[in-house]
């Protein structure tokens, strides 16, 4: 009885990021910053220069992180509020920002005092310990941690509470052994995650140009296969970087919020360095074809990104510029392999995958009941019956492109019975009539590629294509 009467006399102290919320204020700060105000960027080193206190007090006095947002863990929330309620103090104790960590405070309400940085002083490590060794004494306190630096505070702690089991390894010999031990799951598997793999099928449309041009030899190939992955690190670069840019409207999504970044599975410092090194060996890879590719691959990099930060909310330039990257892949596929595509081709692929991207925005905006708008997008519940028309209109277009260019001389010099390809018309028109009444009917998944990847039928559609394609050749 005596030792808990001890324990509940002696202030619970907690860290702040990676701790109390699985992210990191200071990068949640810096990229909210980079969203809502892009020009305050250029003032990052000279605001560096004056210190990582006066960083943090700039980036939370321009940044407006709404903290009931944060990926807070249920686990050490849940016992700081037991502890409370036996009657024990709790402060949060935090190298933050002081107007970030108020707000926190005040959104929990779980405590009794907030100790953080103040513009001068980053209360970290050592600046940590020192400040709550002289308000609370040496071994006057208990404190909850989750980093390396953090084990200057456990030295002077009574007892060291640990969030993640692997720091307890990588502290031994500096702390004693912790009263308690907050688990934590691995942070690489939401990282791959946040790559999202399952996207870089998109790219199989590089090696489109060599199909259709029967270049089979395997030196065609393997540099077909070069620009798939060069195209697909640098996908998952940008991937990363929207998610990063997106984290609060992803954590008021009903199903984005579980997105790696907003739900705090992955780490945003390590998401940085990931989209990094993914753009870099892109870039590496890139410099092996010729030098066209390189030239369409950095385009594809300038469009997707602004594709994501400004292009998706504007009417008819999502679709558009959603149709074009499509595009883009199929004459990157044939730069990679020095083959021009035809006119032909990319007449089709700007049609087809116009009305993929519009039945994409007509599936996002019928499931949509927020205001009657598609948040973060040009559009309203008034557009579904445009979108309803102009999507297979442009379905029905790609197919009269293909039937023309069945009729055109380039098609008797490149197959040996052509005449078995008009097999594919009534194949092409029953998938994408069929992908339009799935749309209208809420059936669609709202993004139609990866929904054809899955889709049994769809599935069934592309091998008879195949046969049919390999029957006349």
């Amino acid at each position: 009885m005596t030792m808990l009467a001890t324990v509940v006399e002696r202030p619970l102290c907690v860290d702040l990021d990676g701790t109390l919320i699985a992210s990191d204020m200071l990068w949640e700060s810096l990229f909210d910053v980079a969203k809502k105000r892009p020009s305050d960027l250029m003032k990052l080193p000279t605001w560096f220069v004056d210190g990582r206190a006066m960083l943090k007090r700039r980036l939370a006095d321009r940044s407006d992180v709404d903290v009931t947002l944060l990926p807070y863990r249920a686990d050490v929330l849940e016992f700081l509020r037991r502890e409370r309620a036996r009657g024990r103090r709790v402060v949060l104790a935090t190298a933050a920002d002081e107007r970030i960590a108020n707000e926190i405070a005040e959104h929990l309400e779980v405590f009794d005092e907030v100790i953080a940085s103040d513009g001068q002083r980053n209360l970290k490590g050592r600046a940590k310990r020192e400040v709550l060794e002289a308000r609370f004494g040496a071994g006057g306190f208990d404190y909850i941690g989750d980093s390396t630096s953090d084990c200057e505070v456990w030295s002077s702690a009574a007892d060291a509470l640990v969030v993640g089991g692997r720091l307890v390894r990588r502290c031994r010999g500096i702390v004693r052994e912790p009263a308690m031990v907050f688990e934590t799951q691995s942070r690489i598997r939401p990282l791959i995650r946040a790559m999202r793999p399952h996207q870089w099928a998109k790219n199989v449309l590089l090696f489109v140009v060599p199909l259709v041009a029967h270049a089979f030899d395997v030196a065609t190939w393997m540099a077909a296969a070069v620009a798939f992955v060069c195209f697909s690190l640098t996908a998952s670069s940008v991937y990363i970087l929207n998610d990063l840019l997106d984290l609060e409207a992803d954590r008021r999504h009903v199903r984005k919020r579980l997105r790696p970044f907003a739900s705090g599975a992955a780490s945003i410092p390590a998401g940085v360095a990931v989209s990094l090194a993914s753009l870099a060996a892109a870039a590496a890879l890139a410099a092996t074809l010729p030098p066209a590719f390189g030239g369409l691959l950095l385009l594809y990099l300038v469009l997707t990104t602004l594709y994501s930060t400004v292009f998706k909310r504007r009417l008819m330039i999502d679709v558009v510029c959603l149709a074009g990257l499509y595009t883009l892949r199929i004459v990157a596929g044939g730069a990679a392999v020095s083959i021009v595509p035809s006119h032909w081709l990319l007449a089709f692929s700007m049609f087809f995958f116009l009305s993929l991207a519009f039945a994409k925005r007509y599936s996002e905006l019928s499931r949509c009941r927020v205001a009657g708008r598609l948040p973060g997008r040009g559009y309203g519940l008034e557009d579904l019956d445009l979108i309803r028309s102009l999507g297979p209109t442009s379905s029905y277009v790609c197919v009269l492109v293909f039937a023309m260019y069945l009729n055109s001389p380039d098609v008797h010099s490149h197959y040996r019975r052509p005449e078995i390809l008009w097999l594919m018309s009534p194949v092409l028109l029953y998938w994408l009539s069929r992908l339009w009444f799935l749309a209208c009917r809420k059936q669609l998944d709202e993004d139609p590629v990866l929904f054809a990847l899955h889709d049994r039928i769809s599935r069934v559609c592309g091998v008879i294509m195949a046969i049919l394609f390999a029957a006349a050749i």
